[in-house]
């Protein structure tokens, strides 16, 4: 029979058709969702950000990867648990008003997705008021925000003061992303994380949230 192994080996080369097949083995064969989410996809996609932190891998390779994980995901997600559905780390995700890009943003949600949690996409050229409103009705634990251009980075500290003049700052972690973005900047408007990588934001995060 396949096994994390082979799940593995098949989410690192980003085979979709692969990936889902083993899957699929190792449900008929009795093994548990929650440990083919936790020990295989998760452990993999850390794998694949160990590589592209260190230059082995890029983000073509980056995409194909959580493109296989995510395959897996669908057919695990209806099989957990309502109770298990319900807990687990909740992620929101936007791209600023005023931007339409979201190729960061979207490489962000999949490798989230891939690192066990439930994620929103409230899409492009997102006020600050649309990201209060789903994390009150989402609970969110993060907030992921991207701006891809300078003229819309503003917009990321407009959210964050927002969440604060709404009394929810403090329920939720700010993760900011995006290529004209700073360390510096991103301590400047108040965030909890700067992701220059969505595999260093989800590790950071993890860290936070587990302190």
């Amino acid at each position: 029979m396949q096994g994390f192994e082979e799940l593995k080996e098949a989410i690192m080369k980003g085979d979709e058709g692969e990936t889902a097949e083993i899957v699929d083995e190792m449900l008929e064969s009795g093994e548990d969702p929650r440990r083919i989410i936790d020990e295989g996809i998760i452990t993999s996609m850390r794998t694949v950000g160990e590589k592209f932190d260190s230059g082995e891998y890029f983000i073509p390779d980056m995409l194909v990867s959580a493109d296989a994980s995510q395959a897996a995901l669908e057919r695990l997600e209806p099989l957990l648990d309502a109770e298990d559905a319900e807990v687990g780390k909740k992620a929101v995700f936007a791209t600023v008003k005023g931007d339409q890009h979201d190729i960061g943003k979207n490489l962000a949600l999949m490798v989230f997705r891939g690192a066990g949690y439930r994620v929103k996409d409230l899409g492009t050229d997102t006020p600050a008021e649309e990201v209060v409103e789903a994390v009150k009705e989402f609970d969110a634990d993060v907030v992921g925000l991207s701006a891809l251009l300078t003229t819309t980075m503003e917009a990321q500290r407009e959210v964050i003061e927002a969440l604060e003049d709404n009394g929810l700052r403090d329920k939720v972690l700010v993760a900011v992303g995006g290529a004209p973005l700073t360390e510096e900047f991103a301590r400047e408007i108040g965030a909890d994380v700067y992701g220059d990588s969505p595999f260093k934001a989800v590790n950071k995060l993890d860290d936070l949230i587990e302190k």
